[in-house]
């Protein structure tokens, strides 16, 4: 080894940092990459962030409230306690849990399920199976959600043109136009996916200031209807009615978790915010709104019983056509939630590429100044299967409300159990502390949850299906890679030790430099291998590349050099797990650092390999031909590293798992 050295940029001193030591993560790292003024991204923040939670009110008490009604015990206790819930699960679990305890817990900024999954990973200083199943099984429960999301906030509010049109019902039946109007409007949310989000987006903020400055109004108008409505703000009258109602008060409490759902996004999008703007946006602007609209339909559901088919619609006066502005802004706020939901499943699967949990799927950026903005074909065209059939087969928001929750609650029991361990082993907050602490938490999330788990048989099973199978893929991924490089690692030579054949056999050399991108840095890669054995010849200069991506978003320290002989360099090049990899624009990095090469002359050496069955598999035969089916679908190595196709060779193989 004759020389070695790094090249990292001004900030990769921060690589190094130590985690606090005061109780707390350090606080610099959640703004670090976040630069617009913070009006502009409190705005942002309202019409990203919130988009999910903030179309709640269309059916969330509502459904809380049908339980009572089908059991004939609407009463003023029953409304008061299902609103009283409804205030309290946002004041708990999304203020107090989400945007006051768990935006603390950043990985460099960033947060959600797998970003929280790698910062635990990074506080135990291990890869821990039970930390890598937790976060396998949130972001497999997320999938979930990403699809039920779209499906419900889309029909919920297409279903207020039943109400708004009662006066024409003698001519046309609103009700045979729901299903159609909200498939179309489905379809055309996933068609634009390609095209990107970005000039959108712009318009997504204004649109929610007026969706909650509309919905807060209308609330507020009407809790004078029946002002002790207000006695929601006292949690006994909740907790009471939980308590004496039994499993009546156990069915209400799922269906008011459906208030709540969104609440991931805030920890989700942090990196693309900041934590002072979500915070701010929900602490003086959506929760008032919320608040003021759930008292507002209690005390319309109160001082008229009748309104509990569809209380949020009926809080529009019936004069002019407010109504129907109601449901057409209604309808805009449900497709920006969808949008948000749909471009964090993006974000989420690149996540799980990057960390190996998928096979590595062509990625198309559709923004050449935000990083975020990307469009993955293949998850778009799943999601769009999945919303249809499921609007399809449920028809109505009221029947969709029971498969939801479940995916959700899940998300947030592992969340909550993730931050455990960064709470006691990051935070280094002693067990006594950290245990009753993060309980109170988990308490709550397993109460949702197992109210949530009543609904499994009339649709709860959707999102349990749905996350059981993202496990199984990812899973199966994972150990047939893990299995696959076992097998690739025993059967290889080396690096090293081919150098030292290479210089006693002296093969032909030609002019140019060729790159060989290997997954494992140590050994031989085996495009090299065959190119010496079919075409005899080397280049006079070899650069073996090896793509790394580590448990942070983000890396300061781009790439690592280190020469093994006069005509050997291998390097490794470092990603965050929210980056892309782009092979050509780090050798141009490289180059302004010194590394000698003629892109000209330069040609990229790939191996493509052809996965069989074997008998001798460690696998079972059913997991064997899943995985076969997922390298299948697998993008090829040019693409996934952005690496010019008129400059790479492959070589193929065929391989026994």
């Amino acid at each position: 080894m004759e020389g070695r050295w790094m090249a990292e940029n001004t900030t990769a001193q921060r690589l190094g940092a130590e985690p606090s030591q005061a109780g707390v993560p350090a606080d610099d790292s959640t703004e670090a990459h976040v630069k617009a003024p913070l009006p502009a991204l409190v705005l942002g923040a309202i019409g990203v962030v919130y988009g999910d939670i903030g179309t709640s009110p269309l059916y969330a008490l509502r459904e809380s409230l049908s339980h009572a009604s089908k059991a004939g015990e609407l009463t003023q206790g029953a409304i008061i306690g299902a609103t009283s819930l409804l205030i309290y699960a946002l004041i708990f679990t999304v203020t107090a849990k989400y945007v006051l305890f768990l935006m603390r817990a950043d990985n460099r900024g960033e947060g959600g399920i797998l970003s929280l999954m790698a910062l635990a990973q990074s506080a135990l200083g291990r890869r821990a199976q039970i930390v890598f199943l937790l976060g396998v099984a949130g972001a497999a429960l997320f999938s979930g959600d990403a699809i039920i999301t779209p499906a419900i906030s889309v029909l919920s509010a297409v279903e207020g043109l039943d109400l708004v049109t009662e006066r024409f019902k003698d001519y046309v039946n609103v009700k045979e136009y729901v299903l159609p109007i909200t498939i179309a409007i489905l379809i055309a949310l996933f068609w634009v996916q390609n095209h990107g989000t970005a000039r959108v987006a712009a318009f997504f903020g204004p649109i929610m200031v007026i969706f909650f400055l509309v919905i807060g109004a209308l609330g507020a108008l009407h809790i004078p209807d029946a002002p002790q409505t207000l006695y929601a703000f006292n949690p006994l009258n909740g907790l009471r009615f939980l308590l004496t109602h039994g499993w009546l008060g156990f069915a209400v409490l799922g269906s008011v978790f459906l208030g709540v759902t969104g609440a991931e996004a805030l920890y989700a999008d942090m990196g693309h915010f900041g934590r002072l703007p979500i915070q701010a946006a929900w602490s003086f602007f959506v929760l008032p709104a919320l608040l003021l609209n759930y008292l507002g339909q209690g005390a319309l559901i109160l001082s008229d019983p009748t309104t509990i088919d569809n209380p949020f619609f009926r809080l529009a006066p019936e004069w002019g056509l407010l109504p129907l502005a109601l449901v057409i802004l209604s309808t805009i706020a449900t497709v920006i939630a969808s949008q948000a939901v749909v471009t964090g499943a993006f974000s989420l699967v690149r996540q799980a590429i990057q960390l190996g949990l998928l096979p590595r799927l062509e990625i198309t950026h559709t923004s050449a100044m935000q990083e975020g903005q990307i469009y993955i074909a293949r998850v778009n065209r799943l999601l769009l299967v999945g919303v249809l059939i499921l609007v399809v087969l449920f028809k109505s928001s009221s029947a969709l409300a029971s498969a939801y929750g479940i995916a959700v609650t899940g998300t947030m029991v592992t969340t909550t159990a993730l931050a455990f361990v960064v709470v006691w082993k990051r935070w280094r907050w002693p067990l006594w502390a950290a245990v009753p602490f993060v309980s109170a938490f988990l308490v709550v999330d397993l109460a949702f949850l197992a109210a949530n788990l009543m609904k499994v048989v009339d649709g709860g099973w959707v999102p349990l299906l749905l996350g059981a199978c993202s496990m199984v893929v990812m899973w199966t991924w994972v150990r047939g890679t893990h299995l696959l490089a076992e097998k690739t690692h025993r059967d290889s030579i080396p690096i090293c030790d081919l150098i030292a054949m290479l210089e006693k056999s002296k093969p032909t050399r030609v002019k140019g430099t060729a790159v060989f991108l290997t997954s494992d840095p140590n050994v031989a890669p085996a495009a090299l291998m065959h190119n010496l054995k079919h075409n005899k010849v080397l280049h006079e200069r070899v650069l073996v590349i090896s793509v790394v991506t580590k448990d942070v978003p983000r890396v300061f320290k781009r790439f690592e050099i280190e020469r093994l002989s006069d005509d050997f360099t291998r390097i490794l090049l470092y990603y965050g797990f929210m980056e892309s990899p782009r092979v050509p624009a780090a050798l141009a990095q490289m180059r302004k650092a010194g590394l000698k090469y003629d892109i000209m002359t330069t040609s990229f050496f790939l191996g493509r390999r052809s996965i069989v069955e074997s008998s001798g598999s460690e696998m079972p035969g059913w997991q064997d031909k899943l995985y076969i089916a997922l390298t299948h679908q697998a993008a090829n190595a040019t693409d996934f590293f952005s690496i010019p196709s008129d400059r790479v060779v492959e070589l193929g193989a065929r391989v026994k798992i």
